[in-house]
């Protein structure tokens, strides 16, 4: 079934990008007027991380978003099933990579915290192209999916190792990063309870991963964010890199999930269509506040 998935993505990301972007913004046509789940959610995040916007400003906002969405979904399609070297000819500016050469000559590690903005799987390709690479991922529910993760995510060179994140996982970017490794995290997707703290994200209380702070700590790797920001409706990138906060690896995990989440919002209000609105992020709500899930309402589809 993977491979069949494969086949029809590899067909599909044939069709020229002009079709495939008309075809993307149909399919958010679609999720807008049958109200998915995807338009949902990503209405809900608008109403919680952007109260002061008007209503139709919001509205405006929310089509962007789930147009970028569509359009991201198609476009990594492509770069799923395209050669290395022609995807990375897509990124036509590059900012602060000598902050990354920097890291990884220093020889104590790099964690790349790489949140869900812009195109992260171009990301990826781009940084196995320069390194051997561990990228901490979480498994689909379907083994099926995660065969297809797998395959599109491997590369011909197996510079790139793909870390379940569990235990034993966990232990393994421990030793990844005391030998100078590179470790990919995507830093703001929700943890198991017990697992992270909480911290304002767009000022909303978010339950947020203490692993990139543990990490950083605990083996006194660098910290960078990175980032591949579409630039124009064309298959364009901008590669940027940024120094993490250095409160990013203080020992108080309130601290550093704090600073995690302020450097993570900083990037996303680069363009917030470029960021993953769709994704329940607020499901956890602190013990003590009495708040509930704010997506309880959104669970069945219409």
């Amino acid at each position: 079934m993977a491979r069949l998935l494969y086949a029809f993505a590899f067909a599909l990301s044939r069709l020229p990008w002009p079709w495939l972007r008309r075809l993307a913004d149909g399919m958010a046509a679609l999720w807008i007027r049958r109200d998915k789940r995807e338009s949902r959610v990503a209405r809900r995040n608008l109403e919680l991380a952007y109260p002061q916007l008007l209503p139709a400003q919001r509205e405006a906002l929310h089509r962007d978003i789930l147009r970028t969405t569509t359009r991201q979904t198609l476009e990594t399609l492509s770069l799923w099933t395209h050669p290395r070297d022609r995807n990375l000819r897509l990124i036509r500016e590059h900012e602060g990579v000598a902050l990354f050469d920097t890291a990884i000559a220093a020889g104590r590690g790099v964690i790349v915290a790489a949140p869900h903005y812009g195109n992260w799987e171009l990301l990826n390709q781009w940084l196995a192209s320069r390194t051997p690479l561990a990228i901490l991922y979480r498994p689909p529910e379907s083994a099926v999916g995660e065969a297809f993760l797998r395959m599109v995510r491997a590369d011909d060179d197996d510079r790139v190792t793909q870390v379940r994140a569990e235990g034993p996982g966990i232990r393994q970017l421990y030793r990844l990063l005391k030998g100078g490794g590179v470790v990919g995290i995507l830093p703001d997707q929700q943890p198991k309870a017990g697992d992270g703290e909480f911290a304002p994200f767009f000022g909303v209380d978010a339950l947020t991963m203490t692993l990139v702070g543990r990490l950083a700590e605990r083996t006194g790797a660098t910290v960078l964010f990175a980032y591949c920001e579409r630039s124009g409706a064309d298959l364009r990138f901008a590669l940027r890199f940024e120094t993490a906060p250095a409160e990013i690896a203080d020992p108080d995990s309130r601290i550093a999930v704090a600073a995690l989440n302020d450097a993570v919002e900083r990037i996303a209000r680069r363009d917030p269509a470029q960021y993953q609105w769709t994704y329940k992020r607020y499901t956890a709500q602190p013990p003590a506040s009495g708040r509930d899930n704010p997506y309880r309402d959104l669970e069945h589809d219409r």
